[in-house]
């Protein structure tokens, strides 16, 4: 900004400068700034402000030059006493600290004040899983549910519809036949809305739900010790107990739960020495099909030398046997868990 081009050669007997609000000056400096063609974020400022200057700029029609050096001067002197700046409020500090604070002291912080979030919530409602998004509106209207279904990614709706009770699934999609005369603002509030709803949620300790975690551990256990918990928790709470018992996967489930495609997945991570030991140890009548399911979907030569390898090892101690049969698991769970394997879900322990 160089003011000397705009400064009159003689300064002597000239006339005040005209007295302007400071609506008008801030009107008077942007217009000033955009025709030295510098790019004003005028869409930056609250849409009251932008109605503000856009209307004082449509009234100001014409200021004279001695007008215009004033404010400009009174401007740039401003500039130059200003040593730091701050966002002007709650809100603006909060947009200055967006990814360097975590979420959950931002909306601590909006609750307390009650300020506003900034930016569109869809954005970050669409980063959320289906599964996540179909437990957020459970309970929500079908209007809301067809907005939330009409703003995601199309993949992603497809997949909640997919899975919800045919008769909501068929509510909601003709809701969303009714959207088009929803206003943006309307369609705002609800997301922010369905973002609010996520950030009150209770901290969790725990990121795995309860049957997950006792599965875990269980799946690790001795037998004897699954089988007499599982049968404290049937006398305690049937249901949980059932769901738990889908959560197992121990060595008899092999049979049911992989698919014969994937019998040579288990081969790599397993190590042989253990997988023959695990075999050798697989004869009752709960173990022994898992055992007869891998020899049969591996090459005839290769479960030859495996049944002749089983031969050799004999007789396996019941402990040396259950922890063989462990590692054989953890390696099945380990594949699935990566994404190679898929286990066949549905099946009771």
């Amino acid at each position: 900004m160089q003011l000397g081009q705009i400064t009159p050669k003689n300064a002597v007997n000239k006339p005040a400068p005209r007295k302007v609000s400071s609506a008008e000056k801030a009107a008077i400096i942007v217009r000033f700034l955009m025709t030295e063609g510098a790019n004003v974020p005028i869409n930056e400022l609250p849409e009251d402000l932008q109605a503000e200057l856009t209307h004082q700029m449509g009234t100001l029609r014409r200021v004279d030059r001695d007008t215009l050096i004033s404010v400009v001067e009174e401007f740039a002197n401003e500039l130059e006493q200003t040593g730091l700046t701050f966002p002007k409020g709650v809100a603006g500090a909060l947009n200055e600290l967006d990814g360097k604070i975590t979420p959950k002291a931002a909306a601590q912080i909006r609750r307390r004040t009650g300020v506003r979030d900034i930016g569109d919530p869809w954005e970050r409602l669409r980063t959320y899983e289906p599964e996540k998004l179909l437990e957020l509106i459970e309970e929500e209207s079908v209007e809301v549910a067809a907005v939330l279904i009409s703003k995601i990614d199309v993949k992603k709706a497809a997949d909640m519809l997919g899975k919800m009770p045919g008769e909501r699934a068929r509510r909601i999609t003709y809701s969303v036949s009714l959207t088009s005369t929803v206003t943006p603002d309307a369609v705002d509030r609800i997301g922010r809305a369905l973002i609010a709803q996520l950030e009150n949620e209770p901290e969790r300790a725990f990121e795995s739900a309860p049957v997950d975690r006792i599965g875990a551990i269980l799946n690790s256990s001795r037998s004897a010790t699954r089988d007499a918990l599982l049968e404290g928790l049937n006398s305690e709470d049937e249901d949980f107990a059932k769901e738990v018992r889908k959560a197992i996967f121990t060595f008899k489930h092999i049979a049911a739960r992989v698919d014969a495609r994937d019998v040579a997945a288990i081969l790599r991570v397993v190590d042989n020495d253990t997988l023959v030991t695990a075999l050798a140890a697989a004869t009752d009548e709960l173990t022994k099909p898992s055992a007869d399911f891998i020899l049969d979907n591996i090459s005839k030569r290769l479960a030859e030398q495996m049944r002749e390898a089983i031969a050799e090892r004999g007789e396996v101690g019941d402990e040396d046997g259950e922890t063989a049969m462990t590692e054989v698991v953890a390696g099945v769970r380990e594949l699935a868990q990566s994404g190679e394997i898929l286990l066949i879900e549905d099946v009771e322990a």
